[in-house]
C-alpha cells in the first residue's frame, strides 16, 4: 500500500514539472543579455557552490559567506592549501587497491578464471613469487567436487574445504536465510577473526551476495575476494570517486577529476584496463587538473590504460627488413602494423576539436610518430615502455610542421609539442570548460578570452579557470542553474544536501548505473558529456524521483539519512523541509508541485498525514534539485 502510494506521489509531482525544466533544457539559446545581468552576493554564492563542488551541505552557505567568496575560490584552485576531511580519509583508508601499482593490483586480485584452473589442475601456479602465493593460498581452500578433467566445471561445483554447518550454528544459518535484515547484521557482526574467512568461503555463492549489503566492511571485501578478486579493483575505484565526491573538502578539484577523466577517457572493462584505470586516475588525472595542459597530455599518453584503452601498445612501424612468410600456425596470426586508434582521439577528442583543421592525413602521420610507445607486459600490469625498434623512423609531417626522418620517442613528445600550443586547442578546452561550469551556450567572447589565456599562459590550466571564474558571464543570470545534473552529480548532492552518513557507495554506484552513467564505463572515447539534453526526459525524471524518495525514507543499503532533522523542519510549515533540501525558498514552481502531490495523497488517505522524509524526497526529485 505504502509503495503504491509513493508510486502515486511521484507520478503527479513529475507531471506537474517536468514542463519547468524542459523549457530551460529544450531552449537552445539563452538570450545573450542574460550574461550582461549580475547576480546577487547571495546568489552568487549558491551559484558558486552549485557549480564548483557537488552540491551544498548544511552549513555551507553560511561558510562561505564567512570566508568571502573570492577567498573561498582562491582555495579551491589551490587546493593542496586545503586540509581535507579527516572522515574522508578514514573512509578511502580500507580501499587498498586504490594505493596499489598495476602489478601489485594484479598479484593481489588473480582472476578466478585462474584460481579454478589451478584447482581443477588444468594450469601450473604462477611463475611470480607474490602471485603464486594469493592464487596457492585461495586454491588451498577449495576442492573440485567433480573430475578435474571435466570441462563444465563452473564456479558454483567449487565446494568449500569446511561445511558451512561446522563453522556456525544451525540457528545462525537459519538466521541468514530467513532472519530480518537487522537480525542478519548482528550475526554477521559476530562472526570475527580467522572465522569470518573461514566462513564466507564456505557460504552458498547466492547467500553471500544477498548478505553483500548487510555485512561489515571486511567481510564485504571478502565477499567480493571470493567471488572474483578481480571485481574488488572496480569495487574500491567506485567507492573511492563517490567518497571522495561526498565527504571531500577539495571540491572543486574533484569537479575537475571528473571532467578530466572523462575528457581523456579509458573503459575500465576492456581488458588489462581494469587494473590501469585505479593508477590513471591517481597518477596521470588528478596530479595534472590544474596544472599545465602540455604535461598532462605526455602523463595520459604515456599511461598504460590509454595506451591499452586505444590500441596504441600494438601500433608498429613498417619492417625494417623485407617480410618473410610465415607458415603453420603463425601465418594465421593478424600481422601487427600501424594503428590509429589513439592518433585520432587524441587530435578530435583530446586537443584540436572535429573542427580543428587536421586532416586524415595528419591522423597517419600522428600515428606514426606514437610507434613504440608500447607497455611491458601489458596483462601484467606492466609500466610505460618505448621500443625504438617498432618505432616508425621516417619524415612525417604534421599539421604542416616537418618532424625530421631519425627520430625516436621524441616524435611523439614533438607531436604533444604541437597540439598543447596550437590555437584549436586552446579553442576547444576553453570551449569545453565554459561549457561544464557555464552554459550549454557560453558567449563567444568568454571563449576567446580563456583560450586566450590559455595560449598566453601555455596551457596553465588554473589560469583559464581564474579567467572564467572571474568573468561577467560566470557571475550571471546567464549561467545561474542553467545546468542540468547529470546522474552522478545528483546522487552525490543528494547526499551532501541530507547530510547523509555513507558507510559504503556501492549501492549507490549501482543506482548511478541505472540512471544511464556507469561510472568508468563508458564504452566511447568521448566519455559522459555535459550537455543537459542527454540526461533529461520523463523517464529519467521518474527514475531521479523514485531514487529521491528511497534515499530520503532510507531504503538505500549503506547510506544512512537522519530523518528527524525533517520532522523539525515540518513542524510550523511542510515547505520548511524544502528549505532545508535546498538551503533556500522553494520556488513558485516547485511549491506547487509538493502541494499538489500532497493533496493528492491526502485525498487517497485523508486519515495519513505525508511524512516528512517524503515531502524531502519530492524536493530531492523535483526539477528544481535537478539544475546546478
Amino acid at each position: 500500500m505504502v509503495k503504491k502510494s509513493l508510486i502515486g506521489l511521484s507520478i503527479v509531482a513529475l507531471l506537474v514539472t517536468i514542463p519547468a525544466i524542459d523549457a530551460r533544457v529544450t531552449k537552445k539559446k539563452v538570450d545573450d543579455q542574460q550574461f550582461q545581468i549580475k547576480l546577487s552576493k547571495d546568489r552568487q554564492i549558491t551559484h558558486a557552490i552549485d557549480r564548483l563542488t557537488f552540491g551544498a551541505r548544511p552549513g555551507d552557505f553560511a561558510t562561505v559567506q564567512k570566508l568571502g567568496l573570492k577567498k573561498w575560490i582562491d582555495l579551491q584552485l589551490n587546493p593542496s592549501r586545503i586540509k581535507e576531511n579527516p572522515i574522508l580519509e578514514a573512509k578511502l583508508a580500507p580501499l587498498l587497491s586504490l594505493q596499489m601499482t598495476e602489478i601489485q593490483a594484479v598479484q593481489n586480485y588473480p582472476s578466478r578464471q585462474m584460481i579454478i584452473a589451478v584447482a581443477r589442475g588444468k594450469e601450473k601456479l604462477p611463475e611470480d613469487p607474490l602471485l603464486r602465493n594469493t592464487v596457492q593460498r585461495l586454491v588451498q581452500r577449495y576442492r573440485a567436487k567433480i573430475n578435474p578433467d571435466d570441462k563444465t566445471v563452473t564456479d558454483d561445483e567449487m565446494e568449500p574445504v569446511t561445511p558451512i554447518d561446522q563453522l556456525i550454528a544451525e540457528e545462525q544459518l537459519k538466521t541468514l536465510r530467513n532472519g530480518t535484515a537487522d537480525k542478519k547484521r548482528e550475526v554477521l557482526a559476530g562472526i570475527a577473526g580467522d572465522q569470518m574467512e573461514a566462513v564466507v568461503l564456505a557460504l552458498p555463492r547466492n547467500l553471500r551476495q544477498q548478505l553483500f549489503n548487510l555485512a561489515p566492511e571486511t567481510m564485504r571485501r571478502m565477499i567480493m575476494i571470493s567471488n572474483a578478486p578481480q571485481q574488488l579493483v572496480a569495487y574500491d575505484l567506485s567507492e573511492g570517486k563517490l567518497f571522495r565526491a561526498i565527504y571531500s573538502n577539495r571540491q572543486l578539484q574533484e569537479e575537475l577529476v571528473d571532467f578530466w577523466y572523462n575528457h581523456f577517457n579509458v573503459y575500465l572493462d576492456k581488458g588489462a584496463d581494469r587494473f590501469q584505470v585505479p593508477t590513471y586516475e591517481r597518477d596521470a588525472i588528478r596530479p595534472h587538473v590544474l596544472g599545465s595542459f602540455r604535461d598532462f597530455l605526455e602523463a595520459t599518453a604515456k599511461s598504460p590504460a590509454m595506451l591499452f584503452y586505444l590500441d596504441n601498445w600494438q601500433s608498429v612501424g613498417p619492417p625494417k627488413t623485407p617480410k618473410v612468410a610465415l607458415k603453420g600456425p603463425q601465418a594465421k596470426r593478424p600481422a601487427r602494423g600501424l594503428n590509429e586508434n589513439y592518433g585520432r582521439e587524441l587530435l578530435e577528442l583530446h586537443t584540436l576539436g572535429v573542427d580543428g583543421g587536421y586532416t586524415q592525413k595528419d591522423v597517419t602521420e600522428v600515428a606514426r610518430c606514437f610507434t613504440g610507445w608500447t607497455i611491458r607486459e601489458p596483462r601484467k600490469g606492466g609500466s610505460f615502455d618505448y621500443n625504438d625498434k617498432v618505432h616508425d623512423k621516417g619524415e612525417k609531417i604534421v599539421l604542416g610542421v616537418t618532424i625530421p626522418a631519425g627520430g625516436g620517442m621524441d616524435d611523439g613528445e614533438k607531436v604533444l609539442d604541437i597540439l598543447a600550443r596550437h590555437p584549436s586547442t586552446a579553442r576547444f578546452i576553453s570551449t569545453k570548460l565554459a561549457k561544464r561550469f557555464v552554459s550549454d551556450t557560453p558567449p563567444q567572447a568568454l571563449i576567446d578570452r580563456m583560450a586566450k589565456t590559455f595560449h598566453d599562459k601555455k596551457g596553465d590550466l588554473r589560469e583559464v579557470m581564474k579567467t572564467m571564474l572571474s568573468s561577467k558571464e560566470f557571475w550571471s543570470e546567464g549561467a545561474y542553474r542553467a545546468k542540468v545534473k547529470t546522474p552522478f552529480e545528483m546522487i552525490a548532492s543528494a547526499v551532501r544536501a541530507l547530510n547523509a552518513d555513507v558507510e559504503f557507495s556501492f549501492p549507490l554506484s549501482n543506482q548511478i548505473a541505472a540512471l544511464g552513467q556507469p561510472l568508468y564505463r563508458k564504452q566511447e572515447p568521448t566519455g559522459y558529456s555535459s550537455a543537459n539534453a542527454e540526461w533529461i526526459n520523463s523517464a529519467a525524471l521518474l527514475a531521479r524521483m523514485n531514487f529521491a524518495l528511497s534515499l530520503t525514507q532510507n531504503k538505500v543499503a549503506g547510506v544512512k539519512v537522519d530523518q528527524q532533522r525533517f520532522n523539525d523542519a515540518a513542524k510550523d510549515d511542510p515547505m520548511g523541509v524544502a528549505r532545508a533540501v535546498l538551503f533556500q525558498d522553494v520556488s513558485p514552481q516547485t511549491r506547487l508541485a509538493i502541494e499538489t502531490a500532497l493533496k493528492a495523497q491526502q485525498a487517497k488517505n485523508p486519515k495519513e498525514k505525508p511524512a516528512p522524509a517524503v515531502i524531502a524526497g519530492l524536493v530531492i526529485g523535483s526539477p528544481e534539485f535537478q539544475r546546478r
